[in-house]
């Protein structure tokens, strides 16, 4: 190399200027990530609020997917599902994987359900539990995780229209999927949120959660209703 192109390539205008060439890269790939974070932020809001317009009725029903909890949260929600239409034709419960009792409730729920040659539509799905009772906050991370990688293909292979749950941590996952294949275009599916009978005063951790990341979020008292605007209250439902 030549002494003038040594003397080149210190320039001081030439070293400004690869600064500066630096400085707009830099520039374009922050302006363009806040573009995608933009556009994702605005198709996560139109997935939320315009998935929640009444649908038409399909000839063969709509399907639901019930997100069964134990304990409470079961008996809650099959009083639920005894008022509910008949439109659902096929209905999905998903529950935790270490949930038996729920598991024989449901099925007995079924069987009472049936009439005549009426033939129940209906199968039961387990997954991994998001946190199990006093577990830590810190191990509750990596569980979660693993039930969401669960749920994620058992959401794409079912693809219900409806999904409806009242306040188990196992509900988080399957939500957040139907969320996910709502933003990709995927499929549409409505998640519909009912908060348990037993918060009056404030929501439960799930539902915490979920009240930005639910197409119907219901409450069933009032105070519930001035302290979160976008909950619809409906007085008592089990």
């Amino acid at each position: 190399m030549t002494s003038q192109n040594q003397e080149a390539l210190s320039c001081p205008a030439l070293l400004h200027l690869s600064g500066s060439g630096m400085q707009d890269c830099a520039l374009s790939v922050g302006f363009g990530f806040l573009v995608a974070v933009l556009l994702l932020g605005i198709r996560t809001r139109w997935v939320l609020r315009g998935y929640a317009r009444p649908r038409s009725r399909k000839k063969d029903g709509l399907s639901l997917l019930v997100v069964a909890g134990s304990g409470g949260h079961t008996t809650e929600m099959l009083r639920l599902l005894g008022k509910l239409s008949t439109q659902y034709s096929t209905k999905y419960y998903v529950l935790a994987e270490t949930d038996t009792m729920s598991e024989e409730r449901i099925r007995s729920f079924e069987r009472s359900k049936v009439t005549g040659i009426e033939k129940s539509m209906y199968s039961i799905h387990h997954i991994p539990r998001s946190r199990e009772v006093r577990q830590s906050w810190s191990s509750s991370l990596l569980t979660s995780i693993k039930s969401t990688l669960h749920c994620l293909p058992l959401t794409v292979r079912l693809r219900p229209d409806v999904i409806l749950c009242n306040g188990p941590g196992t509900c988080v996952p399957i939500c957040l999927c139907a969320l996910l294949l709502g933003i990709i275009g995927m499929k549409n599916i409505t998640v519909v949120y009912v908060e348990s009978i037993c918060r009056v005063e404030s929501l439960s951790l799930t539902g915490r959660i979920l009240y930005y990341f639910s197409n119907l979020f219901i409450v069933q008292w009032p105070l519930l209703k001035e302290k979160y605007p976008k909950s619809i209250y409906l007085g008592r439902l089990v």
